[in-house]
């Protein structure tokens, strides 16, 4: 897996949704290259998700490894 960090991620979020938009504009939303587009925004997104989320739990591990040696 290639981790990418968040703020690039982020950036490239937007530059794809802005570009998503552009296309969708100029040829439709049923074009193949607006189709396209939207499932390469989709991917994006699913791995920002899936990153977020691996955090979020990696973060709870290390707090009930903490509160574990508190005890």
């Amino acid at each position: 897996m290639i981790l990418i960090k968040d703020d690039k991620l982020e950036h490239k979020i937007y530059q794809l949704r802005k570009e998503l938009i552009q296309i969708a504009e100029k040829t439709g939303l049923n074009s193949p290259d607006t189709i396209c587009y939207s499932q390469k925004l989709d991917q994006f997104i699913t791995i920002y998700q899936k990153t977020s989320l691996l955090k979020k739990r990696k973060l709870k591990y290390v707090v009930r490894e903490m509160n574990s040696v508190k005890n």
